[in-house]
This record gives structure tokens, sequence and C-alpha cells, in this order.
């Protein structure tokens, strides 16, 4: 199946009504990074809402993101506000990142007028693979890499099952060594912990696992919001993994998924190159995202790239040390 590039026109609506807003926009998210240092401040006009995350940082600075919003049309009534907030707070620089997707309109980039300059750096990943679960059972299978679909039926005849799990600290355990192996950074204990604390009891996050008889050979943790569902973290163990255990959970976790009314799989995350250039290097590469193109990618769906993130500098100067602090993290 060739991958496209998703319009814009072909978004799901998003409402002030936060119904059909990312996750990352919903009062949930903002109090699971409250836990760690972020604090969360809403502006909202009648056609539009927007969650901003403020980090405190010394001598009474902070930063301000706004991640996956604002909500809704009519953004420019919010920026008052927000612009407000920042001013009190001290903030360096407000950095937004919209839940859109390329091609965006000049009416698209008018709503950043006054103060914002584009950056094509983002905090989350620009580029993912999103699967559109409004298609039958048969016709998602049939859109797969024939490996895929292969891998997926062999788990099975093999005697992996998938099942719901509330063992957080077995799933964490299992991410550590998935870390260490594969050479990727990954969240605390008490993260994900309260991640599925806060979403798992309001239907918004399951838990599954792949077991071979009573020993689970990997983890996923997949999260629900209206119409969309997101693959954020998934782990798998060292052994066994010649029985495809992962394939297996990826596909019961977008049955799981379609089956609690999404219409919308995000595989949340592929490197941010063009199409041409991930065919012809994703068996030569390993780095960053690329370890999971591989995977990611046979599972079909639609190739899309999302807008680049908006930035209102307050404090020039801090803001240039801050991008020298950050350039030499990345070469680190």
């Amino acid at each position: 199946m060739h991958q496209t590039e998703k319009t814009e026109s072909e978004m799901i609506p998003l409402t002030p009504n936060l119904e059909y807003a990312h996750l990352l926009q919903q009062p949930e998210w903002a109090q699971l990074k409250s836990f760690f240092g972020w604090e969360s401040f809403t502006a909202q006009s009648e056609n539009a809402f927007a969650q901003v995350l403020f980090r405190r940082l010394p001598f009474g600075y902070s930063i301000a993101y706004l991640p996956k919003g604002p909500v809704g049309s009519d953004w420019n009534i919010l920026w008052d506000l927000i612009d407000h907030e920042c001013r009190r707070r001290k903030a360096i620089f407000l950095q937004v990142e919209p839940d859109a997707y390329l091609p965006l309109t000049s009416d698209f980039y008018a709503q950043f007028e006054g103060g914002f300059k584009p950056m094509e750096q983002t905090i989350q990943p620009r580029r993912t693979v999103l699967i559109s679960l409004e298609n039958s059972e048969d016709e998602l299978m049939a859109s797969m890499k024939q490996k895929t679909r292969y891998n997926i039926r062999l788990a099975s005849k093999k005697g992996v099952t998938v099942s719901s799990s509330t063992d957080v600290i077995d799933f964490y355990k299992m991410m550590q060594t998935t870390g260490n192996r594969d050479d990727f950074a990954i969240h605390s204990l008490d993260y994900y912990q309260k991640a599925y604390d806060l979403f798992a009891p309001m239907g918004k996050c399951v838990l599954l696992s792949a077991n071979l008889g009573d020993k689970p050979l990997a983890y996923l943790m997949l999260l629900l919001s209206g119409r969309r569902a997101w693959y954020f973290y998934g782990a798998s163990d060292n052994q066994h993994r010649n029985l495809m255990p992962t394939y297996l959970l990826q596909w019961e976790a977008m049955l799981w998924a379609k089956a609690h009314g999404a219409l919308e799989y995000d595989l949340w995350g592929i490197p941010d190159a063009d199409e041409d250039t991930l065919e012809a290097q994703f068996t030569e590469r390993s780095d960053g995202l690329w370890g999971v193109y591989r995977f990611k990618r046979g599972f079909g769906g639609q190739i899309v790239r999302s807008s680049p993130a908006f930035v209102k500098v307050y404090k020039p100067l801090l803001y240039k040390a801050y991008e020298e602090f950050r350039a030499g993290r990345m070469t680190d």
C-alpha cells in the first residue's frame, strides 16, 4: 500500500468541548504533567480552548508550551489571554505545536500573526503513521505489509495470547529491558503508574500484554480520547522475540481501540524524512526513530507530517542561551 500525505481537510474536526481534542489538550494530561514539575493554564472563548503548560526555571522565569492546540476556531481571541499569563509568569518563550497536518493554508498561518515565528524543530514527533479504524477488520489486515500479516498470524499460531493487565510494575521492568536493548530513554515507574491511574478509570487507557502461557512477552500502553487512539508506550522482553508477540499485540490494540469508538489509530512517531528517504533507508538505519519505523510501516496507514512549531520570544537573550543549551544536548 502506498502511503500518502494527509491533507488538512481530512483531519478529524476539533471542537471547543474537547470531544475531538488531542490527548495532550485533555485536562488529565495537564494533571499528569503536574506531578512532574509542570503547571497548567487554560484560556477559553466561545469557540476555542487552549491548555498551556508552564515549567518553572530559576530566578522566577519559566518556559511555556502549548502542545497539540489550540482547539476549535478563532484562535486569535486566545492569544491576549495567553500572552498576559506568559508575561505574568516571566516566560522566556511560548512554543505552540498545533494539532494540524501539512499542507497548511495561508489562513492557518494568519492565526499566528503578532510576534510568532515558525520553527521546524518540535518537541513532539513531526511525522507519524495514522491508521483509519473505520475500515473492517479484513480491510485493516489487507492494508498491511504481507510480512506483518504473517507475523501476526505466526504469533497466534505459536500460542501467544493478548489480555488486559494492571501490572504497571512489570510493564516498567520490561520498558527498562527494551530501553537498554534499543538505546532509548524511558520515563520513571511513577510516571507510567500515574498515567495509568489517571486515564484507565475513565476508559481512556488500557495496558495490554502479549503472553505465552502465564509469561508476559510484551506490553503496550494505549491511550484513547474521543475518536482517536495513540500508541505511546511499548515494551518487549529479550526472550521469545521470534514468536513475534509485538505484532499480535499491536493488532489487538487496534481492535480494542476500534471497539471503544476510535476511528483513527496513531502510531506516534517515525523519522522526520520524506517517504522516498524512509523507504530507501529503513533497512540500513536503526538510530533514533529509525529503529521503530521498520516495525510501524508494516501496519499500513498514511504517513503525515504535522505543522511546524510557532514560537513567541519574550526574553531574547535568555532564549538564545536556552537554544544553545538544547542544541548542545542534541549533539551529546
